[in-house]
């Protein structure tokens, strides 16, 4: 296809936003998917998307809109988008094409894969042989250890699952996310891979800043395509961070931790391409294809029998509605969902993480250990029991309660608060210093508040602590 890399083979005959309608004036028919561009203009880049007509193909547009317009000459590259993989991108912050985002020079010893899926084989069934070897590896230590008391303990994430950090707007979960990030990788030798999908500048950069400080990011590659993109490189910038995963866990054999802020973002721009193509929507507006979509993404960062993808993803909930259908569509691919509230941080404790609605599928007495099973629901327990005095004592007082009931409501008090936490990466607001509680002391130190071993020490003396020894009750 050498001939038509030069030759016209089509031209631009309408533009919709970043849909673009190409009729071909030549016998060829590029594939879908095909990388198009044009004689006239080098740079451009159109993706054929789907066809019109038997010679009319509606194209996504990949370069700035004022690249394109009517009767513009279109060539094919007779390839596909491709983006650098290998270990020569940690470090580095990445665009849809690969181009450096951070000023540090072009990319050294370059490999390039297409970021569409290959047939590839061994991902771990959803069988019960497979939860067995999960169960298995998870009693040997392979709970991925965060050092955040409230995720460590109600949510555990296991060695090659799924965490979604589910919340509105402005209730923290890129903080949070970023610290799971900064923890993790301080405390072991692995790799990530961060993809930014559709969310603002600034906060690229802070994160940028934070694991250079924390000196991280030499193991950390990044892709971004911010909320200034347009719709079609936000959406493919999920299937090109698949393909770094993908690379790091077939071919390097390497274990992944792979970041993704936000899965929102990633349906948001689909939805918005749903709609320039003019396809039905589904409920609610979203594109019909949503479903698949998102099961596609999900399927192609899974884990193999011998390699672990641990995947932590922001889920940005409009309206602060749980039952919206592109939060309910990522639900059920993640393995532990935590919850963030809105009113937990209006009473100003972070994480603001609700602990009623909060869950994980590894809270099981084989995978987590007898102690911290029990303690966990021992917590539960008495949290619903905390729940259910508030709305008492919010009427008749807390003197009306017995004696037993005071008890709970206080140990239940300082649970809730014990499980706040200053967080390194937010240092410099909180003024603060970050702490990381490892998982054995905060199932510990949960288990003698709840035995009252502590019903002497007043409740605020446990908000932003790190481990009860630490702050020196013990």
């Amino acid at each position: 296809m050498e001939e038509g890399l030069k030759r016209t083979i089509a031209k631009v005959s309408g533009i919709r936003g970043q849909v673009v309608t190409v009729s071909c004036i030549d016998e060829y028919r590029p594939a879908l998917r095909e990388l198009l561009t044009s004689p006239d203009d080098p740079l451009l880049r159109l993706e054929v998307h789907s066809y019109k007509t038997e010679s009319e193909m509606y194209c996504l547009l990949l370069s700035p809109r004022d690249r394109v317009y009517r009767n513009l000459n279109i060539s094919t590259t007779g390839e596909q988008i491709t983006i650098p993989v290998g270990k020569h991108i940690l470090g580095r912050i990445i665009d849809l094409y690969g181009n450096p985002q951070d000023g540090l020079g072009p990319l050294k010893d370059q490999k390039e894969e297409p970021i569409y899926e290959k047939k590839r084989k061994h991902i771990i069934p959803l069988s019960d042989e497979s939860k067995k070897t999960d169960k298995t590896a998870a009693q040997s230590g392979a709970i991925i250890e965060t050092g955040i008391k409230t995720i460590d303990f109600f949510t555990p994430i296991p060695r090659g699952g799924k965490l979604g950090l589910v919340g509105g707007a402005g209730v923290g979960k890129t903080i949070l996310m970023t610290e799971i990030l900064r923890n993790i990788n301080s405390s072991g030798n692995v790799l990530s891979v961060f993809a930014g999908i559709g969310e603002r500048t600034r906060e690229g950069h802070e994160l940028w800043q934070a694991l250079k400080a924390t000196e991280v990011l030499y193991r950390t590659a990044l892709i971004f395509g911010g909320m200034n993109e347009n719709a079609a490189i936000r959406f493919k910038i999920a299937w090109a961070a698949a393909t770094i995963v993908e690379y790091f866990r077939d071919v390097e054999k390497e274990d992944v931790l792979f970041f993704v802020d936000n899965i929102f973002r990633f349906v948001q721009a689909g939805s918005e391409l749903s709609t320039l193509l003019e396809e039905i929507p589904s409920e609610f507006g979203y594109q019909p294809t949503l479903q698949t979509e998102i099961a596609q993404f999900e399927g192609r960062v899974a884990s193999t029998p011998e390699v672990a993808v641990t995947s932590i993803q922001t889920v940005y909930v409009p309206a602060d509605v749980l039952s919206n259908p592109a939060v309910v569509a990522t639900m059920p691919h993640l393995a532990a969902v935590v919850i963030l509230s809105r009113d937990v941080a209006q009473q100003g404790r972070h994480p603001s993480i609700d602990l009623y609605k909060s869950k994980s599928s590894v809270i099981d007495r084989e995978v987590v250990g007898d102690s911290h099973y029990e303690t966990a629901v021992k917590s539960i327990e008495i949290l619903n029991q905390f729940e259910r005095l508030a709305r008492i004592t919010a009427i008749i007082g807390e003197e009306e309660l017995t004696v037993q009931d005071q008890k709970i409501f206080h140990r239940a008090q300082k649970v809730i608060n014990y499980m706040t936490q200053p967080f390194f990466t937010a240092e410099a607001q909180s003024g603060r210093k970050g702490v990381f509680v490892r998982r054995e002391d905060t199932v510990s130190d949960v288990a003698d508040i709840i035995a009252g071993k502590f019903d002497t020490v007043p409740e605020d003396k446990f908000l932003y602590i790190g481990s009860i020894s630490g702050a020196g009750y013990k």
